[in-house]
C-alpha cells in the first residue's frame, strides 16, 4: 500500500513531512520541544504518526507563518488540549500577538525609511566614501 492511502495511523515521519510541507528535522525539533508529541511506535521501534499529529503539525506550522513565538503556541495548544478553551482566551493571546506584529511592522517602517534616505544618499562612484557605511560606523540606533 502506497503513503497515500496508508492508513492514518501507519504514517512514517517522510510521509507527515510530505504531508504538511514540513521538514523532517523540523518535526523532530517539534517533538523534541514538546509542540508535537511523540508518535507511538511499533514493536520494532518505527515511529507511526496518526491525523492527529498532521492535525497539530499544521497547526503549530499555521501558527508559525503567522509569526507566533514556541511559547505563544505552546499557550494555544495548551487551551486547544485543555478542551474548555474560550473564545475571549484566544483572542486575549490573538490580540496580544497582533500588537507584537504592529510593533515590529513600525520598526521595519523606521528601518526602511533610514535606509532609503542613506543609500539615495550613496554616490555608487569608485571612491571609497560611503554613506551607508559612515551610518553603520556612527553606531547610531533608529531611536536616537
Amino acid at each position: 500500500m502506497s503513503a497515500d492511502h496508508a492508513p492514518a495511523s501507519e504514517l512514517k515521519r517522510s510521509d507527515l513531512a510530505r504531508l504538511t510541507g514540513c521538514n523532517l528535522e523540523t518535526i523532530r525539533y517539534y517533538e523534541n520541544v514538546g509542540l508535537v508529541p511523540d508518535p507511538p511506535r511499533t514493536a520494532s521501534g518505527h515511529r507511526r504518526y496518526s491525523t492527529a499529529h498532521v492535525e497539530r503539525l499544521n497547526f503549530v506550522m499555521r501558527a508559525r507563518d503567522l509569526g507566533f513565538t514556541m511559547e505563544e503556541i505552546r499557550g494555544l495548544l495548551s487551551l486547544v488540549d485543555r478542551g474548555s478553551h474560550t473564545c475571549a482566551e484566544v483572542e486575549r493571546m490573538g490580540r496580544h500577538h497582533l500588537e507584537v506584529v504592529r510593533d515590529k511592522i513600525r520598526d521595519l517602517q523606521v528601518i526602511e525609511t533610514v535606509l532609503a534616505q542613506t543609500i539615495a544618499r550613496c554616490t555608487g562612484s569608485d571612491t571609497p566614501d560611503c554613506p551607508l557605511l559612515d551610518v553603520l560606523s556612527a553606531g547610531q540606533t533608529k531611536s536616537e
